[in-house]
């Protein structure tokens, strides 16, 4: 039996790639999935992967909350940082309604969270949860991006010290098994998007191996200040056609 790992990349509002990649794994890698050990993320690709282990068929409610929240954040004078905008309460909105019940005891031990300690500058991953609001608050710590998602910290365990896991580890690799690795950003990945004609000079930022090109910056961008309703059904699209090219090439497409 393989033991594989899949695991999401840090990327904002670029998560909708990965919930193309998600969406193509429940149609066409149930094969795959059988196999999956453990699930990793940061960020938003630590938001992907709790839906995508504790309930993968909300994976088109989660596209749809993403459409409305970008489209929310667009209109804001300022994008997130407008004053008076609670980002993370929105969000946080977005995950009581989408996670179970359950979704702690579903992710215990399989999820693991990145998150980044203010006072040590060291990443931690989080894999125990013991309650339902547990996950939710790892999960927005993992998310939290200071001055851009508000100026108060997420406290989680009594401390307001953790921040985006993304800052010291964007793409966790599990120490037992195959990561899989999932990014909105080109690079040495198993599943991201491939530009053509560039350099190929590689950049390694927070443990992803990501091309400098200006397709990867306007990515960036895009990450922080979502793109329009087309743009952002044309990302959710390329993540579930490079995730099938995956399947396609490993034998794991069903």
């Amino acid at each position: 039996m393989k033991h594989i790992n899949l695991s999401f990349a840090a990327c904002g509002f670029l998560g909708i790639y990965h919930l193309g990649a998600a969406s193509a794994f429940c149609k066409h890698g149930q094969k795959l999935l059988k196999d999956v050990k453990a699930f990793a993320g940061a960020s938003a690709g630590s938001l992907v992967a709790s839906v995508l282990l504790t309930a993968p068929e909300k994976i088109e409610e989660c596209n749809q909350f993403t459409y409305e929240f970008a489209e929310e954040t667009r209109r804001q004078l300022f994008g997130a940082v407008t004053p008076g905008y609670d980002f993370m309460a929105r969000l946080r909105r977005g995950m009581d309604s989408i996670l179970p019940p359950n979704a702690h005891q579903l992710a215990h031990s399989r999820l693991h969270v990145s998150i980044t300690s203010t006072r040590t500058g060291k990443n931690s991953l989080v894999s125990s949860f013991s309650s339902r609001e547990d996950l939710i608050q790892v999960l927005l710590a993992s998310s939290f991006l200071p001055l851009y998602a508000g100026l108060k910290p997420v406290e989680y365990k009594g401390q307001q010290t953790w921040v985006d896991g993304g800052f010291t580890n964007s793409l966790p690799i599990l120490p037992v098994g195959r990561t899989v690795t999932i990014s909105p950003f080109c690079g040495r990945l198993d599943i991201s998007p491939q530009d053509k004609g560039q350099l190929g000079v590689y950049v390694t930022i927070a443990n992803q191996d990501i091309l400098v090109s200006v397709a990867n910056l306007v990515r960036l961008n895009h990450a922080l200040f979502p793109p329009g309703q087309r743009e952002m059904e044309s990302l959710y699209r390329r993540g579930f056609r490079d995730a099938v090219g995956f399947l396609l090439k490993e034998n794991w497409f069903e």
